[in-house]
């Protein structure tokens, strides 16, 4: 029979339990640092999470001991040791490093959730005496992470994809690195501009030397391939240090045109190869010539005549190298010598020389990127003077140039008179205007330049005037240049005083449906203003666009719906939309559940986002209410258990905002008819953050005034885990801060205080309240339901923590509504001071060789301490309550003159009204007769009626009292006007059988 042993005194099992609940918490909150895989290691997390009550129940119960139990914890010991050191790396390594290992990452992350898995499942059969609930948690985590999947995010596997094909196929084109870069940096985090991204690829190639260092050679080899591709991006090197790096390869060409080796020509067609490959008899030829050749029949060698195999073609790959770098020098040493030749050669000569650069910027992107090397801009600027064709041509290569490049982009905005003389194209022929436009377009997606577009004299005007003509495709891209020129407000401005928005509208409500669209796509892209908005409302924007929105063409649907999204954000015209309408179309959509797309989904229920943010802090007299119906109520909250996270989240954000308007108490009391707590609590374990977070805050409104029953029925143990495990590991501090607030207004039922206890609140609400200060007034009030005089163990926890003397402190530095509530906790800790006072021990034998008696403490009269009577006068807490009785705010006031009253409670009113004297109390009390605070007049006169029943504080203080009382007497109502009579009776003006009484 197995001998059954308290895991406490088992030093193997014990140590590992505790060692195993250490390293736990350091894992969550190394978790709050990784850079890449965040979901999966707060999965992993979560995990750990629900493990660590499992083994405080295994370290303080008692189950048997055995090898294989032992066996199970040492397991679970270092897989999390392994996982929190993988945290600490993937906190530390560079951002494009954890990305390219985001595969192997993920693996490692699978693995150790298994082999957890695995040493979890082993302890029920290794022990005897677990509970049956502690059988059944394991049994269900074990399920769970069995088949939890740790991989790589979608867009992580589509740059690995990306990465890996661009490798296989030696992509050298620099858009393509450009794409990838930009979409790494968003994928990671990394801010798009030029430094940041150069020193994260520093930070990779220190990386891949380090690897090299370990041994690590096959991987620092993939690695040096993947750097090889990424620095073909733009803002891998600076322009200069490209412009070094071509101009050294350049001069080392010479500047003579070689002709081809005799090895390059292909037999069959005469023509250089372009695709070469080797057939069985050991000849190369070009692909398709000997692909024709072998269709034909013919089944012998075109050279020597041998039969040949002719399945058997290999890509002669050194014979494509070479032909290539034949083809590049060629052609580089080309680019450089046409320059000069369209800069002095007759218009006939530089039209066939620009003919001739622009199909080779058409071949290949890397002939453009030697275009802009060689310094082609500023000479196809100069020659935009020169005739039609010309200008033509200039004006074509100048947009392909710009098309790929952020550097071709800055050239040409940054060149002398170039940005005018494109515009002056704008006024030239249909064709010339078309491929001025189609540059500028290209152009104004660089923020310098459109700028500048818009700052050259009559170029909105001109845009304009080209929107609103017959001409529908120069309408259109009129259209979309100035979309692209209304991100910046100075050309917004412009826009309005050329009637931009007039003309919108009219086309908006007249226009063909194509132009419509264009139209409402372009109030989807513009950077509207506050008082664009309202024009566009007063010009009577809404009916088009909710005509548009009613029909059944997806694609104009979505554009009105996209175009009423950006209207909406703002509070007049969020209003504006309620008034006219708007409201009940876009809440029939959500409800049928029509909408085909998830995006569509997520800007309609974002509208109603913001049409609900408009309506916080209005007119309270005539209020504009977004939902005025029990039906719409339960309708809209109906749609957060069917529809996808992103609208989720915008509803419960759309009725956490509805809470703060003036129909916050309808909404509150219909949400609670729902019911929406059990959903709202559900939501709080919810693995994406945002729907989580947004969760919690509807939820802390909706707890403060709350039925009780409710909170009984569906806040349970796991729920409060939760609400504290957000606290303790969320990275969102409205989220926790909600969550703190969920804590302070839940019921102070005994077992939800219990529950918080056990979860380790005290210690998290004593760490908020020293770190974080935004935090304090709601801890505080979590802080109160432990401090209640009727459940002295709490109370005890509680000032163990040492949080009396950090409340004292808050009363000198603390918000109002922080010293109000911690005036409340030092007033329910000093109700129970008096009983917990030690008596003072008598001295034994001959008193005069005993050793001195402790000197009680003069309110209680035996020995206090902080942490064990809660006494104020030990905590220093009398002086810093009594000046907070001259605060502005009634109810700090108010609770700290409760704090204080408790000095004077039943025998302790000699002692304590001396300690409140001294602390010059008295005189603020008195001062409270005269204020319009019903609480603190009723609360000041009960006080003062007890403190003049003695002579020396009547004699001292009862003068300065008697006007008032006087004045009491004779405007109070019926207990004040008693109280005050009595209290004037004891100082002697009037006799006890007045007729005030």
């Amino acid at each position: 029979m197995m001998m059954v042993l308290d895991l406490l005194s088992s030093n193997a099992a014990g140590n590992l339990i505790s060692q195993t609940l250490e390293i736990i918490s350091e894992f969550l909150v190394n978790v709050n640092d990784v850079l890449v895989k965040k979901d999966s290691f707060k999965e992993l997390g979560a995990y750990l999470d629900r493990i660590k009550p499992i083994l405080e129940e295994l370290k303080k119960g008692k189950v048997s001991d055995s090898e294989s139990f032992n066996q199970a914890i040492e397991t679970m010991n270092k897989e999390i040791k392994d996982a929190k050191l993988l945290a600490l790396e993937c906190s530390k390594k560079s951002k494009v490093y954890l990305l390219v290992n985001s595969r192997s990452i993920a693996k490692k992350l699978e693995d150790h959730s298994k082999r957890l898995s695995w040493a979890l499942n082993l302890i029920p059969l290794a022990t005897t005496g677990l509970s049956s609930g502690i059988v059944e948690d394991i049994e269900k985590l074990c399920d769970s992470m069995q088949t939890s999947g740790f991989k790589a995010a979608q867009d992580e596997e589509a740059i690995l994809e990306k990465i890996y094909s661009g490798i296989r196929e030696n992509n050298v084109d620099r858009s393509y690195a450009n794409n990838l870069l930009l979409h790494i940096a968003e994928t990671v985090g990394i801010r798009n501009e030029r430094s940041t991204i150069k020193l994260e690829l520093e930070e990779f190639k220190s990386e891949i030397e380090k690897a090299r260092v370990r041994k690590e050679l096959a991987e620092a080899m993939q690695m040096d391939q993947i750097i090889a591709l990424l620095e073909r991006a733009d803002v891998a090197s600076s322009p200069r240090d490209k412009e070094l790096k071509y101009f050294a390869k350049r001069r080392s060409l010479g500047s003579q045109i070689l002709e081809p080796l005799q090895s390059f020509y292909c037999t069959i067609t005469q023509d250089v190869m372009v695709d070469p490959v080797e057939i069985s008899s050991g000849q190369t030829f070009e692909r398709s010539a000997i692909e024709k050749w072998f269709a034909e029949g013919n089944k012998l060698c075109p050279l020597t005549l041998i039969p040949l195999d002719t399945s058997i073609l290999r890509p002669n790959k050194q014979l494509k190298q070479s032909i290539q770098e034949w083809k590049d020098r060629n052609i580089m040493i080309t680019i450089a010598t046409l320059k000069e030749k369209i800069l002095s050669g007759n218009d006939e000569e530089v039209l066939l020389d620009l003919k001739n650069l622009q199909n080779l910027c058409e071949e290949k992107e890397q002939h453009r990127e030697w275009v802009i090397l060689e310094n082609y801009i500023p000479t196809l600027i100069q020659i935009l003077s020169r005739n039609r064709d010309i200008k033509k041509h200039s004006l074509v290569i100048l947009g392909m140039l710009a098309k790929d490049s952020e550097e071709a982009k800055v050239k040409i905005s940054t060149a002398d008179g170039a940005i005018e003389s494109i515009v002056r194209s704008l006024a030239r022929s249909t064709e010339v205007r078309k491929i001025a436009v189609a540059l500028l377009i290209e152009l104004s997606k660089y923020d310098l330049a459109r700028e500048h577009i818009g700052k050259v004299q009559g170029c909105i005007l001109l845009l304009v005037t080209m929107s609103s003509g017959d001409d529908n495709q120069a309408a259109r891209d009129a259209t979309e240049l100035l979309e692209n020129l209304a991100y910046s407000d100075q050309n917004v401005i412009q826009m309005a005083k050329a009637n931009y928005f007039k003309h919108l509208l009219q086309r908006l409500s007249t226009g063909p449906e194509d132009v419509k669209m264009i139209m409402a796509k372009n109030l989807v892209e513009m950077e509207l203003t506050d008082h664009n908005r309202e024009s566009l409302f007063d010009g009577g924007v809404l009916v088009p666009l909710l005509h548009m929105f009613s029909q059944n063409d997806v694609l104009v649907k979505a554009e009105a719906i996209k175009a009423l999204k950006n209207l909406s954000n703002s509070k007049k015209t969020g209003q504006e939309m309620i008034r006219q309408g708007a409201a009940r179309p876009l809440l029939n959509l959500l409800f049928n559940q029509s909408i085909p797309t998830t995006s569509l989904w997520g800007d309609l229920s974002t509208i109603i986002v913001q049409l609900a943010a408009s309506t916080i802090s209005q007119d309270a007299q005539t209020p504009v209410l977004l939902l005025d119906s029990d039906d719409d109520v339960f309708n809209l909250f109906n749609l957060v258990s069917v529809t996808e996270p992103v609208v989720q989240q915008n509803i419960i954000q759309t009725f956490y905002a509805l809470c703060q308007t003036p129909s916050a108490s309808f909404i509150r009391t219909k949400l609670k008819e729902y019911p929406a707590v059990p959903k709202l609590v559900e939501l709080c374990e919810n693995e994406n953050q945002n729907l989580r977070a947004s969760a919690v805050k509807l939820f802390s409104c909706l707890v403060e005034n709350c039925d009780e029953a409710i909170i009984q029925e569906y806040v349970n143990q796991k729920c409060i885990n939760t609400l504290l495990r957000i606290i303790k590991t969320s990275s969102d501090e409205e989220e926790i801060l909600s969550a703190m607030g969920l804590i302070c207004y839940l019921p102070e039922i005994d077992h939800i205080t219990q529950w918080l206890l056990d979860g380790g609140a005290l210690q998290i609400i004593k760490n908020y309240v020293q770190q974080r200060r935004n935090l304090v007034e709601n801890a505080i009030g979590a802080l109160r339901r432990f401090t209640v005089p009727t459940n002295l163990e709490w109370q005890k926890s509680a000032a163990e923590t040492g949080i009396i003397t950090v409340l004292v402190q808050l009363l000198e530095n603390g918000t109002t509504l922080t010293k109000q509530r911690v005036a409340q906790c030092l007033a329910q800790f000093s109700r129970s001071s008096f009983m917990l006072s030690r008596p003072i021990p008598r001295r034994k034998g001959l008193w005069c060789f005993s050793a001195p008696t402790d000197i009680g403490c003069m309110v209680h009269g035996g020995i206090c301490s902080v942490k064990s009577s809660f006494c104020l006068l030990d905590a220093n807490a009398v002086a810093p309550l009594t000046r907070t009785l001259q605060e502005s705010d009634p109810g700090v006031c108010e609770a700290s003159l409760d704090a204080l009253l408790t000095l004077i409670e039943d025998e302790r009113l000699q002692s304590g009204s001396a300690v409140l004297a001294e602390a010059k109390a008295i005189p603020l009390i008195i001062r409270y007769l005269g204020s319009p605070s019903p609480g603190l007049l009723e609360k000041s006169l009960n006080a003062l009626e007890r403190i003049f029943r003695l002579p020396e504080f009547k004699q001292m203080y009862g003068p300065s009292a008697q006007m008032a009382l006087v004045d009491l007497t004779q405007r109070g109502n019926g207990s004040v006007r008693s109280t005050s009579a009595r209290i004037l009776v004891h100082l002697n003006v009037l006799h006890d059988q007045s007729s005030f009484f």
